[in-house]
């Protein structure tokens, strides 16, 4: 069946705004700080993390949640994709980004949460959180 992780972030920015950076290849880039290919489709197939992440847009809900197939380059060959769910909460602070990342293989979801922590949440927190004004 293969691992599950959940994790939570939140982020002083809209459900909207982060929606819209999430599947947009140049913010995508600029907030994770390596080079994303994506687009605002579904069927569209993405890649991240500089060629490490692979997968496809499974399911857009406008503003609110988007599923994704993943898979990265340690995966084992015969390795099933894993899905990602990106769930997008409006609250006082901005947005409640939880990340519920399921079929991983077996055994990894401890490394695939630091993963997310340092390679999303970490950049994430710092690109939302300058002053936009300054740019």
């Amino acid at each position: 069946m293969g691992d599950t992780i959940k994790l939570s972030i939140k982020l002083p920015v809209s459900p909207r705004e982060l929606y819209e950076s999430w599947l947009d290849a140049e913010k995508h880039t600029a907030f994770t700080g390596s080079k994303a290919d994506i687009e605002r489709k579904v069927g569209s197939k993405f890649t991240a993390g500089d060629g490490y992440i692979t997968g496809e847009n499974l399911k857009l809900f406008r503003f609110n949640r988007i599923i994704q197939s993943w898979r990265t380059t340690d995966f084992p060959e015969d390795a099933d994709d894993s899905t990602v769910t990106i769930e997008l909460e409006k609250i006082k602070e901005g947005t409640k980004l939880t990340i519920v990342h399921e079929n991983l293989p077996d055994g990894e979801g401890k490394k695939y949460r630091q993963d997310w922590r340092e390679h999303y949440f970490k950049p994430m927190k710092d690109y939302f959180s300058k002053d936009k004004s300054s740019e």
